[in-house]
């Protein structure tokens, strides 16, 4: 199926591994010019090659180490990928998440980073690319979030919190930009094989006291599909998003959970 984004430059948030990764390379096998970014340099030379591969090497790829929570950097970043890729088509929204705790356990400190990284990331980010998306008359803006978006999740306050003021953007924002041709969605990801679901699992295990292996059995066991999600089902949906046969899809939010939220 041809998603129609051939050519077209994306640039995804948090991409050094896990979710960010398997996105960027999703969008380069549909033929995107991408740009990746992580806090991680060191994870950056490794990822870039894993999209360069994943494009058939015959894309144009760039890595920029960069942390999402300083406003500054993003602006750099930005500007950097217009002087090497052009004005960016696609953004894809991700900066991690904040760290597990109950609201006893969530600091100022805490409170404040959490802020700063998963939620003023994306507004700048947005920010940044709306004025030549609206110049263009196309583009599309995905944020990786949470499912928490439609469910609170235990022991994750401050992801709860500000994960819903993302969905709040997307929402109020989506009918602002709809006539320039923009879209933009969430995607509401449930446990998946990454890192963060490990640090997650280690979190809850720590409480009651079993093995970060018995916390994830006990995690896919209340998934329907009886399994974690794969970061490669995520970045199919983010692809579908960015591409043109979604272009009347905007303000929502869909979930690549496996059936596990409840909510309606």
């Amino acid at each position: 199926m041809d998603l129609g984004i051939s050519g077209k430059v994306a640039l995804v948030g948090a991409s050094g591994g896990g979710l960010g990764l398997a996105t960027a390379q999703r969008l380069a096998r549909e033929g995107c010019n991408v740009a990746i970014c992580d806090i991680n340099a060191d994870a950056l030379p490794a990822a870039r090659e894993a999209v360069l591969e994943a494009g058939g090497g015959k894309l144009r790829v760039f890595a920029y180490p960069v942390d999402l929570s300083d406003a500054s950097a993003i602006t750099e970043m930005v500007t950097a990928i217009q002087k090497d890729l052009g004005s960016i088509d696609i953004l894809v929204t991700n900066a991690g998440g904040p760290p597990p705790g109950t609201f006893d356990d969530a600091t100022d400190e805490k409170w404040l980073r959490g802020y700063a990284l998963t939620f003023m990331s994306t507004v700048r980010l947005i920010r940044s690319v709306l004025p030549e998306m609206k110049t263009k008359g196309w583009g599309r803006i995905i944020n990786l979030a949470s499912r928490a978006l439609l469910e609170p999740i235990p022991n994750l306050m401050i992801s709860n919190a500000v994960r819903l003021a993302m969905s709040g953007i997307a929402k109020t924002l989506a009918p602002e930009i709809a006539s320039s041709g923009i879209t933009i969605n969430n995607i509401g990801p449930g446990p998946t094989s990454t890192d963060r679901a490990i640090e997650l699992a280690g979190a809850r295990a720590k409480k009651k006291g079993i093995s970060v292996e018995e916390e994830l059995e006990l995690t896919a066991k209340q998934i329907p599909h009886g399994r974690l999600g794969r970061p490669e089902e995520l970045a199919a949906t983010a692809a579908f998003f960015a591409s043109e046969l979604a272009g009347h899809i905007t303000g929502t939010t869909l979930l690549v959970d496996g059936g596990e939220t409840k909510a309606l």
